[in-house]
């Protein structure tokens, strides 16, 4: 959405470059500069992509890994095209931040600074368009951890501010491959080449997933499982941190997942395997885009046929290699935030082909409540006009600041604003890797550029209504979907329907579920006859009423 601040590319010495002086930028006020390069011994050809710097007063972990929505240390960000070994890019007072703006503003002090090169792939697509982005290299849209991304060495450095000095960075560090886990007796990892991905995006794309087997299956080999298709955000591990071993957490951290209701993957295990637990298969898909670990789980103008390639390929793939039913019963979804979302999606998509959906704090499933912005009556998503207030409670003057993310306790913690600064910050184009600009390029057209369109204004938040309009008409938006297509979709969904949402939720979510309700309570035509569950008081994203084990119960019943 608004990921797509229109920030003036920067400073970089040499023809293939933006041939901007940066001696010449460094005159315009007084602040540190750095100097940026890559030798061949890292990369030998040139490289088009996002170079960004970081400093933080701490080094543990490392300056790269500390990136993020709250905590985050300054960062920087600026497009190269073309960059060759030993050439020279220049961050200077202009270059963008967050959650400062601008270099000039780094306070004096000591620093660990760290670059990294984030490497674009040139796709040319079925659809005539021809974009730069990360090829994801199956380690789910992480800049950090990419393989082939460059980085240099914390460096340690003492700024003055308002002093203009220079230091020197080299990339001389490659990210090496992701190892992916070993199979295991328990827990298998599925990776194919997508034909109709591969199609679309002029590249070798992939999808996959990670199976999790019953007790006893290598020795029941005649029999065939239900199956669970768990949805969710690009993870190596085994659905629900299934472990057969002990790990350690703090006290911190075991207050946290008690507060959510969860168990420890390794309980999960000591009940997966018992005598009396269901055999079922449970597989948590994979299939990230060049715009983030996650497709969400349906076709899409910017991301290409994943909806297609998810059910004609990768489900097939599955259940052709293991021992699945391949019965409506016996295929049941589930999944959490963006996961609940698919999981949602893919049952109203194809209403015949699954068993039912447990959908756990989902994503904005009714695009009025879109975290707090609704997007068809609201003009801009930095602030509150008081569009869906009352005469007498309306004020012009007044505008508060919407939040995107709120503490259980209530307290903002991030702007919608911060939020789209720092996506402006990690990639232009919609290409930062994060929830915004994502969500963009799941539900959005494409712009004159060929990348995605954005929802709203990086830099004043005015929404664009056309772009809101095509949201919807394309199905995204989920009640409205159900809504419009009920007396087709409704007899096959009776019973299948089942909403779990903290009413605390960190990012308002538990809104567009309550509309959901709304709606799906009114139906008579058929009843939808499914269930919603709310945690009160405060509870938080990521809260459900079960345990994993006894959600996989749940579901097991459901599917025989």
């Amino acid at each position: 959405m608004n990921t797509l601040f229109r920030w003036r590319e920067m400073c970089v010495l040499g023809l293939a470059l933006l041939g901007i002086s940066g001696a010449r930028a460094a005159q315009v006020t007084s602040a540190p500069v750095f100097e940026v390069s890559f030798p061949a011994s890292a990369h030998t050809e040139p490289i088009t992509g996002r170079l960004l710097l970081m400093l933080s007063r701490e080094n543990v972990p490392e300056v790269r890994y500390q990136v993020g929505w709250v905590n985050s240390p300054p960062t920087f960000g600026l497009d190269v095209h073309g960059m060759r070994p030993g050439q020279i890019a220049v961050f200077t007072h202009d270059v963008p931040g967050y959650p400062i703006r601008r270099f000039s503003e780094i306070p004096t002090g000591d620093y660990f600074v760290q670059a990294v090169l984030n490497v674009y792939t040139e796709f040319h697509r079925s659809d005539g368009r021809v974009l730069w982005a990360h090829n994801d290299q199956w380690e789910g849209q992480r800049f950090n951890r990419s393989p082939g991304n460059l980085y240099s060495k914390p460096q340690r450095v003492h700024i003055v501010s308002a002093r203009t000095g220079t230091t020197r960075l080299d990339l001389t560090e490659v990210i090496p491959p992701v190892q992916v886990p070993a199979d295991t007796a328990w827990v298998k990892h599925v990776r194919i080449q997508s034909k109709l991905l591969t199609s679309f995006w002029g590249q070798p794309m992939y999808l996959g997933g990670v199976v999790l087997l019953p007790r006893d299956y290598a020795v029941r080999t005649h029999e065939y499982y239900p199956v669970v298709y768990k949805q969710g955000h690009f993870s190596h591990n085994a659905p629900f941190d299934f472990s057969t071993e002990k790990t350690a957490e703090t006290d911190e951290e075991r207050r946290e997942r008690e507060a959510l209701g969860l168990e420890t993957g390794y309980e999960f295990y000591r009940s997966w395997s018992s005598d009396d637990f269901p055999r079922v298969v449970l597989v948590t898909l994979l299939h990230p885009t060049p715009f983030y670990d996650n497709s969400y789980a349906v076709n899409s103008e910017n991301n290409g046929p994943y909806g297609d390639a998810l059910m004609t390929e990768l489900i097939p793939y599955v259940e052709t290699h293991f021992r699945i039913l391949r019965e409506s019963h016996a295929r049941l979804l589930t999944g959490g935030s963006a996961g609940g979302w698919e999981a949602l999606a893919l049952q109203l998509h194809h209403p015949k082909f699954f068993g039912g959906a447990w959908i756990f704090y989902p994503d904005p499933v009714d695009f009025r409540r879109y975290m707090l912005v609704d997007i068809y009556r609201d003009t801009n998503a930095f602030v509150d006009e008081g569009k869906g207030l009352s005469e007498s409670d309306h004020t012009e003057w007044l505008q508060p600041v919407r939040p995107f993310m709120r503490g259980g306790d209530g307290q903002p913690r991030v702007s919608v604003r911060q939020l789209g600064q720092l996506e402006a910050v990690l990639g232009s184009h919609g290409r930062s890797g994060q929830v915004l600009a994502n969500w963009e390029a799941v539900f959005a057209p494409a712009g004159p550029d060929g990348y995605p369109r954005p929802l709203w204004d990086g830099d004043t938040g005015t929404i664009d209504p056309e772009v809101a309009r095509s949201m919807r008409d394309r199905g995204y938006d989920l009640r409205e979907f159900a809504q419009s297509h009920w007396t087709t979709i409704g007899p096959d969904l009776v019973g299948k329907l089942h909403f779990y949402c903290g009413d605390s939720d960190n990012f308002y979510l538990n809104l567009a579920v309550y509309l959901m309700e709304d709606f799906l309570k009114s139906t008579t035509a058929p009843s939808y006859g499914g269930s919603f569950q709310y945690g009160r008081p405060m509870k938080e994203h990521g809260w459900q009423p079960m345990t994993n084990a006894e959600l996989i119960r749940m579901l097991a019943k459901a599917g025989a």
